[in-house]
């Protein structure tokens, strides 16, 4: 589920006796499991206390260095654990940590790719407690609280122990905030020692207080220095009461924030209030529609009356043929009509009256004058014209016509006739 960093302070607030406390409370799934890893530079605790000594000092995290400048850091990984599971199920693991404090150094770079390797085995369904001991959360061992879900620090509540911590608290938040992923990570783990409440402590640190464990001396010497851990009496403990309670608030401190942390899912897409589509205007009162606009010279739309339609034609009206050219001469293309009010216009213009329909149309993007409609062909009772070159062909010099006049475009009409042998040709 998480990675869970456990930190100390000067004078022996319990950080490793916590950290045993919360490995052996842990709640499981089933199929889930837990590991405890001792990673305080100053050396590990657990196989001379816990463990009494039973197993040999040949597993540890001093193996992982050699391991890591191998590139087998994560294989070897599993041959360093050990199974502290009172059930001896393998549901509760412990990684020993250094025996000799000289060793620290060697792990320099081997802590950064020993997170992720730890951080990579959530989905395997191990949850990893991290013994960061006194001075485990800095120096090169810092990227360890940097990257944990949850930091829980250990404090008396002690006149002593609160002075103490003071410092390093303020320290361990300001790290947190500027290389790690918050100082909201930061908590307090108690230990009720003296005289000062929870809530008091939480107010005088501003942080939340994740567990309260009682100052049961008996109880923890079995972690701290060996002893029976499936005791009926040691598992119905209040230690071990609180130390559940201790653990199901870290796993609620980790969901919360991981929801707060988690991306917003994505919004549908919403037209925007420009984009959005107008509603079909209602219908309304028939009114007057004025007579066609005649083309002018620019091929666009003269201004007409009030309530003028310029957009629309006459129901009934008839197009008129635009100029046409001169025999060798392109005809030259139609020019957009100049804006309303421009150079073209004489004076201004107030704004376009509206269309007036009889019923709902469609939404118009505006009243732009619509293009010039093709000049018709002639009709089929229309004569044929002269050929170029013949009398009466507007080219001819006996043509009557006056130069610089438009004049009908000349085109021939094709003439059918059967020829042997031959395709059928326009004359």
């Amino acid at each position: 589920m998480a990675v869970i960093a456990v930190v100390g302070a000067p004078g022996a607030p319990g950080a490793t006796t916590t950290a045993l406390a919360l490995l052996l409370a842990w709640p499981l799934q089933p199929g889930r499991r837990v590991l405890l890893v001792e990673c305080d530079p100053d050396g590990g605790a657990v196989l001379a206390g816990a463990l009494e000594g039973r197993v040999e000092a040949v597993y540890g995290l001093r193996n992982l260095a050699v391991a890591d400048r191998r590139g087998l850091l994560a294989q070897a990984l599993w041959e360093q654990l050990i199974d502290i599971s009172p059930e001896g199920n393998a549901e509760r693991l412990l990684l020993p940590g250094l025996t000799d404090p000289t060793q620290a150094p060697g792990l320099a770079y081997t802590w950064e790719p020993l997170m992720e390797v730890l951080r990579g085995l959530e989905p395997q369904g191990y949850d990893v407690i991290l013994d960061l001991g006194r001075s485990g959360a800095s120096g090169t061992s810092a990227v360890l609280a940097r990257r944990a879900d949850v930091v829980a620090a250990t404090v008396r509540t002690t006149l002593r122990g609160l002075s103490a911590v003071r410092p390093r608290l303020t320290a361990l938040a300001e790290d947190l905030a500027t290389a790690g992923t918050g100082s909201d990570t930061l908590g307090l783990l108690l230990i009720a020692e003296g005289p000062y409440s929870g809530a008091e402590v939480s107010r005088e640190f501003g942080l939340p207080v994740l567990g309260l464990l009682p100052h049961a001396t008996r109880t923890a010497k079995v972690l701290s220095d060996g002893g029976d851990v499936t005791d009926r009496r040691f598992v119905r403990s209040e230690l071990m009461r609180t130390a559940r309670s201790a653990a199901d608030e870290i796993q609620l401190a980790v969901r919360r924030r991981r929801q707060r942390l988690a991306p917003a899912p994505a919004q549908p897409a919403q037209l925007a209030p420009a984009q959005a589509p107008r509603p079909a205007p209602a219908p309304g009162p028939v009114g007057p529609v004025g007579p066609v606009a005649q083309p002018g010279p620019q091929f666009g739309p003269q201004p007409g009356p009030a309530g003028y339609d310029y957009a629309r034609p006459a129901p009934g009206a008839v197009p008129q043929p635009g100029p046409v050219g001169q025999p060798g001469q392109p005809v030259q293309p139609a020019q957009p009509a100049p804006p309303y009010g421009g150079a073209h216009h004489q004076q201004p213009y107030g704004p376009v009256p509206p269309v007036i329909t009889t019923g709902p149309v469609a939404p118009l993007a505006g009243l732009a004058p619509q293009p010039a409609a093709p000049a018709p062909f002639p009709g089929h009772g229309a004569q044929p014209q002269p050929y170029p070159g013949q009398p009466g062909h507007p080219g001819h010099p006996g043509h009557p016509g006056q130069p610089g006049q438009p004049q009908p475009y000349p085109y021939a009409q094709p003439h059918h006739e059967p020829v042997d042998g031959e395709v059928l040709r326009a004359r």
